[in-house]
């Protein structure tokens, strides 16, 4: 049972990149999913989440607008979407899912509690 973050690379500004976040064992249409990245040296943020089943999505201010999370429940995989890239987006980005009913929405809390996080992938963005 676990989530694999995938996707990440070296990019240059302007560009648009996707990640994936994989899951095995579970059946991630159950779980709200969120993204998180944290840049050398900083804290941990929240990027943006999607709810269960299908559920909307919710972004943070720094990223609206240029972020965009899917899932594809027959691939058991929710994708983070990025556009428009910028260096300050250089970070590991991580997935985590919680066992979320479609009501209960979704979040990219750091403090919550979730049941599955991804290992993280980096993203390096040239300028």
């Amino acid at each position: 049972v676990q989530l694999q973050a995938s996707g990440g690379g070296l990019v240059q500004t302007g560009t648009s990149l996707t990640l994936s976040c994989v899951a095995s064992g579970f059946s991630l249409r159950n779980y709200a999913t969120a993204w998180f990245r944290q840049a050398p040296g900083k804290e941990r943020e929240g990027v943006g989440c999607i709810s269960s089943g299908d559920g909307g999505a919710d972004y943070a201010e720094s990223v609206q607008g240029r972020v965009t999370i899917s899932r594809d429940n027959a691939k058991n995989t929710v994708y983070l979407h990025m556009s428009t890239l910028k260096p300050e987006d250089t970070a590991i980005y991580y997935c985590a899912a919680v066992n979320f009913p479609p009501r209960y929405g979704c979040a990219a809390n750091p403090t919550l509690t979730y049941d599955y996080w991804g290992q993280g992938t980096l993203v390096t963005v040239s300028s």
